[in-house]
């Protein structure tokens, strides 16, 4: 069993995926599209990943404000998580995203990636830090029990 771990936004879904013991998250992709709207080859996509990768569970970023409210990308993002249930049959759980595009960015920084190079993966880091953090609830959930 693994977790996937989408970073969605208006053109693209950064995509991460645990490994098999569920510890760790890895980044694996951004899917990209021409409009916000057009989500088709977007599922598509994540349907093929969550056979390639044998993925039973997905946890979804949501983009919530700073200050905790919902604004109109929530309501998009919840929109995304009824497709992706529907479409795929899998439990999506949602997680807050606040300040993952923020460490993805510090983290490339400091991994020397030059600031015009950093635009191409921040989605699949955010997706990857999105997914570690439901990963390390989990583990630390678990050891309470």
């Amino acid at each position: 069993m693994r977790i996937m771990g989408l970073d969605f936004g208006s053109k693209t879904v950064g995509v991460a995926v645990s490994d098999s013991l569920l510890l760790t998250a890895q980044g694996v992709e951004i899917i990209r599209r021409k409009e916000e709207n057009k989500l088709r080859q977007t599922l598509a996509r994540i349907e093929a990943l969550i056979v390639e990768y044998e993925v039973e569970e997905i946890v979804l970023g949501l983009p919530k404000n700073m200050n905790a409210t919902e604004g109109a990308r929530v309501e998009l993002t919840m929109e995304f998580k009824e497709k992706l249930e529907r479409r795929t049959g899998l439990p999506v759980v949602t997680w807050d995203e606040r300040l993952t595009t923020v460490a993805a960015d510090k983290a490339m920084m400091e991994a020397g990636i030059r600031r015009e190079n950093r635009k191409e993966y921040v989605d699949m880091i955010a997706a990857t830090f999105i997914l570690q953090g439901y990963l390390d609830l989990r583990s630390k959930q678990k050891g309470q029990v």
